[in-house]
């Protein structure tokens, strides 16, 4: 199931996800979020007629930030968002009593569920105070004085739009939202974290010390500094990752061959895990870890909270800059050139010829760079990733190998 995504996601496919799932949590009480997305009060209830019918209390929260929903989950929480997509997307995200991205198994007994009726009964509540209770818990736990810190806040038109820049400005800051007027057709849209655009232009053109920029349901941040220029992900861990001075922190295989030059030079474990935050999430907990997240802007602190969260990364990184310009505290992790292809294939599977050559440019490379070749979880393409000290050489094996896959796996 992996959290389900559609451009024509149905009402009946919903309501009979809320069922399976509510029925597998034991008929308890579901916390149910969505973002802003004009389809999300009609899926929203269908997922409250999936849940009644099964026998479960379904607790509305309305417009709350997928992070909000995992914090406050009860026996489930469910959130209707797309995330990241397009404003024409929806779909459905899952969370155990933890807070916790379900398992692979406990995916599957829940579609072994999808069909099943239900005993009826069920109830339907309101939660008046979830956005209050979230706000609460992040100020308490996470905020830092701001004060003289100018700052711009893209929300992605999604669901922070209503909290994030309030929050900055109860924590001091002189705060400039933008993309904080969903009409359920512009999340995303040209916006946040995908689109940094707006956000480099508005911080050139106020003055601003740096700006944040969160996804459409609240679950990545990215940054930019005072120039406008983009702080990815694997720059911000790294900034956490020296202030809080962790001992280990969980990356995937596409972080930046600089982040792990940094943390060796701190004597700084790092935990290296598949492509998503599910994995990088069960890698902390597995190892006691409180920082990880992924280039993309899937950024972890657990130290206090159940996942990852846009809003607890971005005030983590407020508090770790110290008072130093952001440029400054990224600075401090050198990044490897990276070049990169997305290749059509008709089959998903690497070849073994294709494995063999990425071997043996690797033990090459020695850590002077590497070669990274894996199909996409979510999409019919092979993606390559190359990385070395010169741009032109990132270039050529990215080409190269490029070229190899093609010869190999065929490309549509």
């Amino acid at each position: 199931m992996r959290g389900v995504v559609g451009e024509t996601l149905s009402e009946e496919l919903v309501e009979s996800i809320g069922r399976a799932a509510t029925v597998w949590s034991g008929r308890g009480r579901v916390l149910v979020g969505r973002d802003t997305r004009r389809s999300g009060p009609l899926l929203e209830e269908a997922l409250t007629r999936g849940i009644v019918d099964a026998g479960g209390t379904a607790v509305l929260g309305g417009i709350l930030p997928t992070p909000a929903v995992a914090l406050l989950s009860q026996d489930l929480g469910l959130v209707v968002s797309a995330s990241h997509n397009p404003p024409e997307y929806n779909g459905l995200k899952v969370f155990d009593r933890e807070g916790h991205k379900l398992t692979d198994a406990d995916e599957l007994e829940i579609e072994g569920l999808v069909g099943v009726r239900g005993p009826g009964g069920g109830t339907v509540e309101h939660a008046e105070d979830a956005v209050e209770s979230y706000v609460d818990h992040v100020v308490e736990r996470f905020g830092s004085d701001l004060g003289g810190l100018r700052i711009a806040v893209d929300c992605a038109n999604g669901a922070f739009s209503a909290i994030a820049p309030g929050v900055f400005g109860q924590l001091g800051a002189e705060v400039t939202a933008i993309a904080a007027s969903p009409d359920g057709t512009n999340i995303n849209a040209g916006c946040g974290a995908t689109d940094l655009a707006l956000l480099q232009a508005t911080v050139r053109a106020g003055g601003h010390d740096l700006g944040v920029a969160f996804d459409g349901d609240g679950d990545r941040m990215l940054a930019v500094d005072r120039n406008g220029d983009v702080v990815d992900g694997d720059q911000i861990i790294a900034v956490c990752a020296l202030a809080l001075e962790v001992d280990l922190v969980a990356v995937t295989v596409m972080t930046n061959l600089g982040f792990h030059r940094l943390m060796a030079e701190h004597g700084i474990r790092v935990l290296t895990t598949d492509v998503g935050d599910r994995y990088v999430l069960e890698a902390l907990r597995r190892e006691g870890g409180v920082l990880g997240g992924e280039q993309s802007g899937h950024l972890i602190v657990l130290d206090g909270h159940a996942s990852g969260d846009g809003l607890v990364a971005a005030l983590t990184l407020c508090r770790s800059l110290g008072g130093r310009p952001l440029a400054e505290a990224a600075a401090v992790m050198p990044r490897f050139p990276q070049a990169k292809a997305n290749l059509a294939v008709s089959s998903l599977e690497v070849p073994a010829r294709v494995e063999a050559e990425v071997e043996r440019l690797n033990a090459e490379l020695a850590g002077r760079g590497r070669v990274l070749v894996r199909p996409s979880g979510t999409e019919p393409v092979v993606r390559v990733l190359a990385e070395a000290e010169r741009p032109e050489d990132a270039e050529e094996l990215c080409g190269s190998i490029a070229a190899l896959v093609r010869q190999e796996a065929g490309v549509r």
